[in-house]
């Protein structure tokens, strides 16, 4: 099991939260736990659609953290995967509980601040600034473009 950290208000908007706050405290509850339950199965079906290998994949979240669990087919899936859910708004942890068919070594993670580019990160990780596809292509299907990235992203950066 590992605990990856993410900023909770800097990720993709992927389901709307309601306000709860203008509910009497049981109505609240209850809407809190069924909000919490669409955007887990929401985000087991944004990473079942994608070109990923898992199986068994369930998303669980409570509050402002996930817990994710399922079968990865190698590493990089996993990777993908803690930061699909961590990189959604509203996530400040994700609990990893996945497993691994095909072993590999752990990528690093990054987080994007201000005035970065890939080619800043590549330069930092990799000594070229060339070397920017390696991050692009690691984070794929996550980005879609080189220069789409935002502060408080988290990114994979390969060995």
């Amino acid at each position: 099991m590992a605990l990856f950290s993410f900023i909770k208000k800097a990720g993709i908007k992927v389901f709307k939260i309601e306000k709860t706050h203008m509910l009497l405290p049981s109505e609240a509850s209850t809407k809190k736990a069924e909000f919490e339950n669409y955007a887990a199965k929401k985000l087991e079906k944004i990473i079942i659609d994608l070109p990923l290998h898992v199986k068994d994949l369930n998303v669980f979240i409570d509050t402002d953290v996930a817990v994710i669990s399922g079968l990865a087919y190698d590493q990089a899936t996993r990777e993908k995967i803690v930061l699909i859910v961590g990189n959604s708004d509203g996530i400040a942890s994700v609990y990893d509980y996945m497993k691994v068919e095909n072993e590999a070594p752990i990528s690093q993670f990054y987080t994007v601040t201000n005035g970065d580019t890939l080619g800043k990160i590549a330069k930092v990780y990799y000594g070229s600034d060339m070397n920017y596809s390696v991050i692009f292509e690691a984070n794929k299907p996550m980005l879609n473009h080189p220069k789409k990235i935002y502060p408080g992203q988290v990114l994979r950066i390969p060995a």
